[in-house]
């Protein structure tokens, strides 16, 4: 399957989110990995993982960068040697990545009823609009659990808690984006928030 989606949230940032559809086989043999990607994804033990990561690649190259100009860190956070800023997440058959000037963090779930399972773990202030009774609320859980997750890549640190040090101001899932805010150890900062929804899955891309 080629790119499924592309946004532009604004001049200096891109999102792209490919649909994997293609055999292990088939995302690997137009891709050049560095030996440490290729011993990566090798020894990943789900091919469900395996694909994610390699669509990822293919993402990449659709913003032309290859394997080589992408680097982790000791935490596990992705950076670009061209400085800018990239984020990126894979869930079943979907993968994306986002590119930015400034720092920005990406996160695709599957809306899954089991998700209401674990709410209480990471909503606090939330609760303040959710209605558990909503036809909608599964969907809207997703979507905060997402803008969290994203909120979360964007920064990195060991730490942070999705239930204390996150919130997700009030939506409507057709608004496709809220603020957020991070309150951690005195920091407090406000976040622009993007969101899609697409065959039962939920995409938030936090700047």
């Amino acid at each position: 399957m080629p790119l499924y989606k592309s946004i532009n949230p604004n001049p200096s940032t891109i999102v792209k989110i490919w649909k994997i559809t293609e055999s292990y086989d088939q995302l690997m043999e137009s891709l050049d990995l560095k030996p440490v990607s290729l011993e990566r994804v090798r020894s990943m033990k789900s091919e469900i993982h395996q694909r994610g990561f390699l669509s990822v690649r293919h993402l990449l190259r659709e913003l032309g960068y290859t394997d080589q100009d992408i680097f982790y860190d000791d935490r596990g956070k992705p950076h670009l040697k061209d400085g800018k800023h990239i984020s990126i997440t894979h869930s079943f058959t979907f993968s994306g990545i986002i590119v930015s000037e400034h720092p920005v963090g990406i996160d695709i779930e599957m809306q899954r009823p089991k998700i209401a399972i674990i709410a209480k773990k990471f909503v606090d202030y939330e609760w303040d609009y959710l209605d558990t009774k909503h036809e909608e609320y599964i969907r809207q859980l997703t979507i905060i659990w997402a803008v969290k997750e994203s909120l979360y890549k964007l920064f990195a640190t060991a730490g942070m808690l999705f239930k204390e040090h996150f919130l997700v101001i009030p939506f409507m899932l057709q608004d496709l984006g809220t603020t957020a805010w991070i309150d951690y150890k005195g920091l407090k900062q406000k976040y622009e928030v993007g969101f899609i929804e697409f065959e039962g899955f939920s995409c938030a891309y936090t700047i």
